[in-house]
Formats: structure tokens, C-alpha cells, sequence
């Protein structure tokens, strides 16, 4: 993976090799699970650097972050693959998304790692400095699931599609930035 991040974040010795042991994982995993689309190392790569490619724009120290529907791993798990100084919590209500996450989480050695079998808005809130989420719900819907993790200082990190620009048209405080058919919207200082 040759993303070089333009700020404070530096890729961890061991990303590379531990994004091997996550992609051999997940194609037996997936086999018989049915956890994502991604069905060939090229196509889980890309959900890699998908994953990772907005780390160059995060210029905040971040402590705490939440994922919100993680799936098989995209963009939570990664995330926390990269930014071991960050404590993640990832939310995956789907029973056999959520058990491939623990045996991830297990044979990466990730410490930096909870992951919560519930979805976001039956837990109790907590702080966190970052809020990720790919291809869940609409960016009203998502902040409005997610809104007691929401604080003035906190970042939304949403991974969307062509229509973002339409779900942020009243909004301010955002950065939308592009990458082939992905749109990363930053929002901050968000105020509800």
C-alpha cells in the first residue's frame, strides 16, 4: 500500500504485512460467510487504500474514534491497523460480520480494538474525537444515529458516493474530498 499521509501519521512497520495476513483472512473467511463484496486480493487492496487514503487530511490528534457499521473491516478495522495510537470501538450488528472482526482483531494483535456486536444508537454514549462510516445511511440519518457521540470538537469522517453533495446542502463546517468515485466528507465543529 504506497499512501504516504501528508501529516502527522506515519504507516506502522508492520501495515503491510499485517494487511496480508487481514486479506488471507478475509477470502477464507468470506468463502463461507458472505461478509463483503470483495472477493479477490486486488478488490480487498482497494478497500484498503480506500480505507486509509483519508488519513492524509486528518490533521487533529485523534485518541478516540468510533466506526459505525463496520462490516468486514472497511474502514474501521484498517483504520485502527494504521493508527495504532488511536482506541477504536467498531459497531457491527450483524452476528457474522462481528465474529470475523474478533478473529481479526485476534490474530492481528490489535489492543487498540473494541468491537460492540449492537448498533451505535443502543449504546451509551461516550467521548470520542472521530466518527467513521462507509456506505451505511445518509449523512442526516448517520448524524442523527451517532448524535450523542457528536461534541464541538469531534470529526465526522463519512465515506460516500455521488450524492453526497445533495445530503450536505444545508450544512457548513465540511470538506468533501474526492477519489475516483469515492467522496470522503469531512464535517466538523458540528453543532446539533
Amino acid at each position: 500500500m504506497d499512501i504516504k499521509p501528508k501529516n502527522r501519521y506515519i504507516k506502522p512497520d508492520d501495515f503491510d504485512k499485517n494487511c496480508k495476513v487481514f486479506t488471507e483472512l478475509i477470502l477464507k473467511y468470506n468463502k463461507i460467510h458472505n461478509i463483503t463484496g470483495a472477493k479477490n486480493p486486488k478488490q480487498i487492496e482497494e478497500n484498503i487504500v480506500d480505507s486509509i487514503y483519508p488519513i492524509k487530511f486528518l490533521n487533529k490528534k485523534i485518541k478516540s474514534a468510533i466506526d459505525i457499521g463496520t462490516g468486514a473491516g472497511f474502514p474501521g478495522l484498517i483504520l485502527a491497523m494504521y493508527l495504532k495510537e488511536v482506541n477504536f470501538t467498531l459497531f457491527e450488528p450483524i452476528k457474522k460480520k462481528s465474529s470475523f472482526l474478533h478473529l481479526a482483531k485476534s490474530a492481528l494483535d490489535l489492543e487498540n480494538v473494541d468491537i460492540i456486536s449492537q448498533r451505535v444508537e443502543e449504546v451509551e454514549a461516550f467521548d470520542v474525537d472521530l466518527i467513521t462510516s462507509r456506505a451505511v445511511t445518509k449523512t442526516s440519518l448517520l448524524i442523527d444515529i451517532c448524535k450523542n457521540f457528536i461534541s464541538k470538537d469531534t470529526i465526522l469522517l463519512f465515506y460516500k458516493g455521488s450524492e453526497v453533495d445533495k445530503e450536505v446542502k444545508a450544512m457548513k463546517n465540511y470538506q468533501i474530498h474526492k477519489r475516483g468515485n469515492r467522496q470522503y466528507l469531512f464535517i466538523e465543529d458540528l453543532i446539533i
